[in-house]
Protein backbone atom coordinates (compact mmCIF):
# COMPACT_ATOMS: atom_id res chain seq x y z
CA UNK A 1 0.00 0.00 0.00
CA UNK A 2 0.88 3.58 -0.53
CA UNK A 3 3.02 4.96 2.00
CA UNK A 4 1.92 8.12 1.68
CA UNK A 5 -1.69 7.23 2.75
CA UNK A 6 -2.07 7.67 6.23
CA UNK A 7 -3.43 4.53 7.36
CA UNK A 8 -3.90 5.16 10.97
CA UNK A 9 -5.94 8.53 10.62
CA UNK A 10 -8.34 6.04 8.47
CA UNK A 11 -8.46 3.68 11.38
CA UNK A 12 -8.88 6.59 14.16
CA UNK A 13 -11.87 7.45 11.50
CA UNK A 14 -13.84 4.20 11.35
CA UNK A 15 -12.91 3.23 14.98
CA UNK A 16 -14.97 6.57 16.02
CA UNK A 17 -17.79 5.27 13.76
CA UNK A 18 -17.96 2.36 15.47
CA UNK A 19 -18.33 3.74 18.51
CA UNK A 20 -20.69 6.08 17.88
CA UNK A 21 -23.06 3.89 16.20
CA UNK A 22 -22.25 0.17 16.99
CA UNK A 23 -23.25 -2.74 14.94
CA UNK A 24 -25.04 -1.18 12.79
CA UNK A 25 -24.49 0.20 9.08
CA UNK A 26 -23.69 3.88 10.52
CA UNK A 27 -21.03 1.73 12.22
CA UNK A 28 -19.44 1.42 9.47
CA UNK A 29 -20.02 4.62 7.69
CA UNK A 30 -23.06 3.70 5.62
CA UNK A 31 -26.25 5.75 5.37
CA UNK A 32 -28.84 3.00 5.99
CA UNK A 33 -29.14 -0.90 5.78
CA UNK A 34 -31.70 0.30 2.77
CA UNK A 35 -28.66 1.47 0.71
CA UNK A 36 -26.32 -0.92 2.40
CA UNK A 37 -27.78 -4.05 0.99
CA UNK A 38 -28.35 -2.86 -2.38
CA UNK A 39 -24.93 -2.07 -2.78
CA UNK A 40 -24.38 -5.89 -1.46
CA UNK A 41 -26.98 -6.72 -4.13
CA UNK A 42 -24.87 -5.48 -7.16
CA UNK A 43 -21.63 -7.01 -5.52
CA UNK A 44 -23.02 -10.50 -4.96
CA UNK A 45 -23.59 -10.01 -8.89
CA UNK A 46 -19.94 -11.59 -9.11
CA UNK A 47 -21.11 -14.50 -7.46
CA UNK A 48 -22.39 -16.97 -10.78
CA UNK A 49 -24.10 -19.72 -8.71
CA UNK A 50 -24.90 -19.86 -4.63
CA UNK A 51 -23.55 -23.59 -4.42
CA UNK A 52 -20.33 -23.25 -2.20
CA UNK A 53 -17.65 -21.13 -3.12
CA UNK A 54 -15.28 -19.22 -0.86
CA UNK A 55 -15.40 -15.44 -0.22
CA UNK A 56 -12.91 -12.66 0.95
CA UNK A 57 -14.46 -9.52 2.09
CA UNK A 58 -12.19 -6.73 1.74
CA UNK A 59 -12.66 -4.16 4.28
CA UNK A 60 -15.24 -6.17 5.65
CA UNK A 61 -16.18 -4.55 9.24
CA UNK A 62 -17.84 -7.20 11.29
CA UNK A 63 -19.19 -9.29 8.33
CA UNK A 64 -22.72 -7.61 7.65
CA UNK A 65 -22.06 -9.20 3.95
CA UNK A 66 -22.28 -12.09 5.40
CA UNK A 67 -25.76 -12.02 6.99
CA UNK A 68 -26.78 -10.75 3.19
CA UNK A 69 -25.38 -13.37 1.75
CA UNK A 70 -26.61 -16.03 4.02
CA UNK A 71 -30.30 -14.10 4.10
CA UNK A 72 -29.94 -15.24 0.30
CA UNK A 73 -29.41 -18.53 0.79
CA UNK A 74 -26.24 -18.67 -0.26
CA UNK A 75 -23.30 -21.16 0.81
CA UNK A 76 -20.14 -20.21 1.71
CA UNK A 77 -16.87 -20.18 3.05
CA UNK A 78 -16.37 -16.56 3.98
CA UNK A 79 -13.16 -14.51 5.46
CA UNK A 80 -13.85 -11.40 6.46
CA UNK A 81 -10.46 -9.17 6.38
CA UNK A 82 -10.24 -5.21 8.10
CA UNK A 83 -7.72 -3.12 9.36
CA UNK A 84 -9.44 -2.13 12.27
CA UNK A 85 -9.12 -4.08 14.97
CA UNK A 86 -12.21 -3.53 16.36
CA UNK A 87 -14.13 -4.31 13.79
CA UNK A 88 -12.35 -7.98 13.53
CA UNK A 89 -13.31 -8.32 17.30
CA UNK A 90 -17.04 -7.26 17.10
CA UNK A 91 -17.25 -9.77 14.02
CA UNK A 92 -15.34 -12.83 15.94
CA UNK A 93 -18.07 -12.58 18.61
CA UNK A 94 -21.16 -11.92 15.96
CA UNK A 95 -20.04 -15.18 14.54
CA UNK A 96 -18.34 -17.75 17.37
CA UNK A 97 -20.63 -20.25 16.73
CA UNK A 98 -20.10 -20.35 12.76
CA UNK A 99 -17.11 -22.52 11.83
CA UNK A 100 -17.60 -21.50 8.23
CA UNK A 101 -17.01 -17.38 9.14
CA UNK A 102 -13.51 -16.35 10.41
CA UNK A 103 -11.71 -12.85 10.45
CA UNK A 104 -8.59 -11.69 10.33
CA UNK A 105 -6.79 -8.17 10.76
CA UNK A 106 -3.52 -9.46 8.68
CA UNK A 107 -3.01 -9.32 5.43
CA UNK A 108 -0.51 -12.69 5.82
CA UNK A 109 -3.76 -14.53 6.32
CA UNK A 110 -5.13 -14.06 3.55
CA UNK A 111 -5.35 -17.14 0.74
CA UNK A 112 -6.85 -17.87 -2.40
CA UNK A 113 -10.12 -17.69 -3.04
CA UNK A 114 -13.07 -18.01 -5.64
CA UNK A 115 -14.26 -14.39 -4.75
CA UNK A 116 -13.44 -11.48 -3.03
CA UNK A 117 -15.37 -8.05 -2.59
CA UNK A 118 -14.41 -4.41 -1.38
CA UNK A 119 -17.02 -2.25 -0.02
CA UNK A 120 -16.92 1.29 0.69
CA UNK A 121 -13.00 1.32 1.37
CA UNK A 122 -11.92 3.60 -1.61
CA UNK A 123 -14.63 6.25 -0.42
CA UNK A 124 -13.05 7.84 2.66
CA UNK A 125 -9.12 9.38 1.89
CA UNK A 126 -9.65 12.22 4.39
CA UNK A 127 -6.50 14.21 3.64
CA UNK A 128 -4.69 11.95 1.08
CA UNK A 129 -3.67 13.61 -2.68
CA UNK A 130 -5.82 12.40 -5.35
CA UNK A 131 -2.93 10.74 -7.30
CA UNK A 132 -1.77 8.72 -3.85
CA UNK A 133 -4.89 7.57 -3.15
CA UNK A 134 -5.47 6.50 -6.57
CA UNK A 135 -2.13 4.46 -6.32
CA UNK A 136 -3.80 3.25 -3.18
CA UNK A 137 -6.44 1.92 -4.78
CA UNK A 138 -4.98 0.24 -7.31
CA UNK A 139 -2.65 -1.59 -5.35
CA UNK A 140 -5.32 -2.95 -3.44
CA UNK A 141 -7.08 -4.38 -6.74
CA UNK A 142 -3.95 -6.09 -7.82
CA UNK A 143 -4.13 -7.58 -4.51
CA UNK A 144 -7.94 -8.72 -4.65
CA UNK A 145 -7.03 -10.08 -8.49
CA UNK A 146 -4.48 -12.11 -6.98
CA UNK A 147 -6.38 -13.55 -4.51
CA UNK A 148 -9.46 -14.34 -6.59
CA UNK A 149 -9.54 -17.07 -9.05
CA UNK A 150 -13.16 -16.53 -10.12
CA UNK A 151 -13.72 -12.69 -9.67
CA UNK A 152 -13.91 -10.09 -7.83
CA UNK A 153 -15.95 -6.93 -7.25
CA UNK A 154 -16.04 -3.46 -5.79
CA UNK A 155 -17.47 -0.14 -5.66
CA UNK A 156 -17.07 3.38 -5.68
CA UNK A 157 -18.27 6.62 -5.45
CA UNK A 158 -18.81 8.50 -8.42
CA UNK A 159 -17.32 11.49 -10.23
CA UNK A 160 -20.77 12.08 -11.58
CA UNK A 161 -22.41 12.77 -7.83
CA UNK A 162 -24.25 16.01 -7.95
CA UNK A 163 -21.64 18.99 -7.10
CA UNK A 164 -23.37 20.17 -4.25
CA UNK A 165 -22.97 17.42 -2.55
CA UNK A 166 -19.68 16.49 -2.94
CA UNK A 167 -17.06 16.43 -0.16
CA UNK A 168 -14.07 17.26 0.09
CA UNK A 169 -12.62 14.19 2.36
CA UNK A 170 -14.34 11.63 -0.09
CA UNK A 171 -12.89 10.58 -3.54
CA UNK A 172 -15.13 10.20 -6.46
CA UNK A 173 -13.94 8.25 -8.80
CA UNK A 174 -14.18 8.09 -12.51
CA UNK A 175 -16.02 5.09 -13.69
CA UNK A 176 -14.60 4.88 -17.06
CA UNK A 177 -11.27 5.06 -16.00
CA UNK A 178 -11.50 1.94 -13.60
CA UNK A 179 -13.45 0.29 -16.22
CA UNK A 180 -10.66 0.49 -18.61
CA UNK A 181 -7.83 -0.43 -15.91
CA UNK A 182 -9.78 -3.63 -15.38
CA UNK A 183 -10.45 -4.33 -18.98
CA UNK A 184 -6.73 -3.91 -19.72
CA UNK A 185 -4.95 -5.45 -16.48
CA UNK A 186 -7.19 -8.00 -15.04
CA UNK A 187 -10.21 -9.72 -17.43
CA UNK A 188 -11.82 -9.58 -20.85
CA UNK A 189 -15.30 -9.86 -19.24
CA UNK A 190 -16.09 -6.65 -17.32
CA UNK A 191 -19.23 -5.51 -16.07
CA UNK A 192 -19.85 -1.52 -15.07
CA UNK A 193 -22.87 -1.14 -12.71
CA UNK A 194 -23.78 2.41 -12.58
CA UNK A 195 -27.55 2.25 -12.37
CA UNK A 196 -28.83 1.32 -9.43
CA UNK A 197 -30.47 4.56 -7.82
CA UNK A 198 -26.93 5.60 -5.52
CA UNK A 199 -23.93 7.84 -6.18
CA UNK A 200 -21.90 5.37 -7.04
CA UNK A 201 -20.79 2.67 -9.22
CA UNK A 202 -19.89 -1.33 -9.13
CA UNK A 203 -17.49 -2.94 -11.29
CA UNK A 204 -17.67 -6.78 -11.32
CA UNK A 205 -14.64 -8.33 -12.61
CA UNK A 206 -15.18 -12.27 -13.73
CA UNK A 207 -12.11 -14.26 -14.56
CA UNK A 208 -13.84 -17.17 -14.82
CA UNK A 209 -15.33 -16.57 -18.24
CA UNK A 210 -12.37 -15.60 -19.62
Amino acid sequence: MSEIVDLEKLRSYFKEKLSTFGVTPQGVDWNSSLAQELRFAQLSRIILSPESYSLLDYGSGFGSLYNYLQAQGHSLRYVGFDFVLEMVERGKVLFANDPACRFTTQETDLTEVDYSVASGIFNIRLQSHEPDWIDYVLRILHKLNQLSRKGFAFNMLTRYSDPEYMKPNLYYADPGFYFDYCKRNFARNIALLHDYGLYDFTILVRKELD
